[in-house]
């Protein structure tokens, strides 16, 4: 792919580009934890999009997106949103760059690559970042890793209009090989941890569904959460956010709350709790502890958090069912999207056959499926 990209930039330009990828993400384990200040768990994969990119002396922006066969060209000094909406993220980039007193010139860009579109892999953020990281080698603009990753989330907030959290421009930058990064959403700090699969597979299972509650109630649980707050800050004024709660503290003011708000913080203190404790699982290469942390996670989305669905849930337990399945579960917001599974690597081909024809037998559906590897965040590349 980085050869192809390479070749069409070559043919369409007629120069030498700077080539580099940026991959899409996964999350291990902390769901719903980023806007309530808490820890994710990502990894970046091996789905990527591959960029090829170099200055032009015409004062234009000439982008050509790969995959869609479509191509776009503007003047540099006319950034604003346009109607092709792939063309934003990369817009998107340079505006926030200009907002922080830094000049682009002209720029040529071809990019394509093997993220799937709608499964929750983070085919957005790994747009932006990697856009942002190539003008800041180009163009010599002495952009920290962490300022990448924060002007890609503001362009994904102001130009494709997504409120995004920045787990996933976060992973696409930092990301390492077989590691998985335990980042502090409100501190940014960050540490990784390593991720041994020897003896076993992440494949993602897609349910190709995605209900048309995932945005309504994604807002409607952020608001259930700092309901929560404001009943607990009478009792604890110094707390800030559920990052600060206990499960005493819960317990002892259950009473205050609405039975499903209540809910909704319980899930997420102990989606918190969860988090470290597989980091720790993990410290020791104990993988079984960690498999039945992500079980205890779904179930917590299921049935506390309630933004699983019934596709989510069939696979969960044809995962659990299977007997070869370490952990399962939902991964991102919710309604659709993919499951994550920790698999036994000789096992894999029959664990995807199994739940390839069951989830089709109950659902309808033919489930694409993704084997995925934990690899480097954005780089160059020779070639």
């Amino acid at each position: 792919m980085e050869k192809a990209i390479k070749s069409k930039f070559e043919s369409v330009f007629m120069s030498e580009p700077l080539i580099l990828i940026a991959p899409g993400r996964i999350n291990l384990i902390g769901e719903h934890t980023d806007y309530n200040e808490g820890f994710v768990l990502p990894a970046s994969i091996d789905k990527h999009i591959v960029f090829a990119v170099a200055k032009n002396n015409e004062s234009l922006l000439r982008f050509v997106s790969n995959d869609l066969n479509d191509e776009i060209e503007l003047p540099v000094d006319k950034i604003e949103p346009v109607e092709k909406h792939w063309a934003n993220y990369l817009l998107g980039v340079i505006a926030q760059i200009k907002k922080m007193g830094k000049s682009i010139a002209g720029v040529d860009c071809v990019f394509g690559g093997n993220i799937p579109l709608g499964a929750g892999l983070s085919s957005s953020a790994a747009l932006e970042t990697g856009f942002a990281y190539a003008l800041n080698e180009l163009f010599q603009l002495g952009l920290t890793k962490l300022e990448i990753v924060q002007l890609s989330q503001k362009a994904e907030h102001e130009y494709a209009g997504v409120k995004c959290g920045i787990m996933d421009q976060f992973t696409s930058v930092f990301g390492q090989k077989d590691k998985v990064i335990r980042l502090d959403c409100r501190s940014l700090e960050y540490e990784l941890f390593p991720l041994k699969l020897d003896e076993f597979k992440i494949i993602l299972c897609d349910t190709h569904v995605k209900h048309t509650l995932a945005s309504s109630e994604y807002n409607t649980r952020r608001h259930e959460c700092e309901e929560g707050i404001s009943i607990l800050k009478k009792h604890y004024p110094s707390i800030h956010s559920l990052r600060d709660v206990t499960l005493e503290m819960l317990e002892k003011h259950k009473t205050e709350f609405n039975p499903v708000v209540f809910k909704r913080c319980k899930f997420v203190v102990e989606e918190n709790k969860r988090l470290l404790d597989a980091c720790e699982a993990l410290a020791r290469n104990e993988l079984n502890v960690f498999g039945k942390l992500m079980y205890q996670t779904h179930d917590g989305l299921k049935n506390d958090y309630e933004v699983s669905c019934k596709e989510l849930d069939i696979l969960v337990d044809i995962a659990k069912e299977s007997g070869i399945v370490l952990g399962s579960r939902m991964m991102g917001g919710g309604f659709g999207g993919c499951t994550i599974n920790i698999v036994e690597k000789d096992k894999a081909l029959a664990f995807i056959e199994k739940a390839t024809k069951e989830y089709k037998a109950i659902t309808g559906i033919d489930m694409p499926v993704y084997q995925v590897s934990i690899e480097q965040g954005t780089n160059i590349l020779k070639i």
